[in-house]
């Protein structure tokens, strides 16, 4: 009587069965983590693009993942997170079809900061004053809220939302030291700020002009701006509108500084009229 060597036991589904138990407990565990629990475990493995996490209560094999903008807002990622270290983190999202939890450890780094910028809501006025302007933006400290463990506010405006009319610089709009009102705009997970908006805040005098003119219609402004494609035209208080080459002078030939100047008084007519990309299409030849 011979005696076949007996094969794993295998599922429906083809796994080996101590496979398939292993995926059952781990789509358990899985399903039973919510955005904004707090998961404990141990760093498997670090490197460029992210940080891997054994969690506690599956170490058949890492589940989760820390991107490199998560691990924290004051150190580098190859000093925050070690292999073997043991981490607390806040998770921020669970994909149930790669079997991935990820894992913010900068939540926990600073968990007053986090909580305030969390409770934070889309629309919110907030007040605070301007305590530096780069290159890059503005930074704000708030006046209710916690302090930031690296930049100089936990607040901070892009130059685009600084205001609705056009500036060279951030310094023609605020200037450090000055008591802003703001609306909070988003939580920015990765920098631990809060994005604001100061020109949310300020009437869009573009859109209320637009709003009481229309094609065809004659203005009067005075030239800001000389470029080569046209010149851009001051038609009201912080609303400019351009004139397009083809526009400026019967003669296509003629450069735009040999048909105006800036400062001279124009009449125009109003060509189009964008209010999405808030742009007012002008044209001194049909004047």
């Amino acid at each position: 009587m011979f005696v076949c060597a007996q094969s794993p036991a295998t599922t429906r589904s083809g796994l080996p069965f101590d496979a398939h138990l292993s995926r059952t407990k781990r789509q358990q565990l899985l399903t039973s983590i919510q955005v904004g629990d707090r998961c404990s475990g141990v760093v498997a493995a670090v490197s460029r693009s992210e940080v891997t996490v054994t969690l506690d209560g599956f170490a058949a094999r890492p589940l989760g993942v820390v991107g490199p903008l998560d691990v924290s807002w004051q150190q580098r990622m190859v000093d925050a997170a070690v292999v073997g270290q043991r981490i607390t983190a806040e998770v921020l999202a669970v994909d149930l079809e790669v079997d991935r939890v990820w894992l913010s450890m900068a939540a926990t780094e600073n968990p007053e900061l986090w909580g305030f910028l969390k409770r934070l809501r889309y629309g919110q006025r907030l007040t605070g004053t301007v305590a530096a302007i780069e290159s890059f933006g503005v930074f704000v400290t708030l006046d209710e809220g916690p302090d930031h463990p690296v930049y100089p506010g936990v607040g901070f405006i892009t130059y685009p939302e600084l205001s609705w009319r056009r500036f060279e610089a951030a310094s023609e709009v605020v200037e450090v030291g000055q008591p802003v009102y703001c609306e909070f705009l988003q939580f920015d997970m990765w920098n631990g700020e809060a994005r604001l908006s100061l020109r949310a805040t300020q009437p869009d005098l573009f859109l209320w002009f637009v709003d009481n003119i229309a094609v065809g219609q004659r203005l009067t402004g005075q030239v800001t701006k000389v470029l080569p494609f046209g010149v851009v035209v001051r038609v009201a208080e912080d609303v400019e509108g351009l004139v397009h080459l083809p526009e400026l002078s019967a003669d296509p030939g003629r450069a735009p500084e040999d048909v105006v100047q800036v400062g001279e008084e124009l009449t125009v007519v109003v060509t189009d009229i964008d209010r999405e990309r808030r742009r007012l299409s002008l044209s001194l030849r049909q004047a």
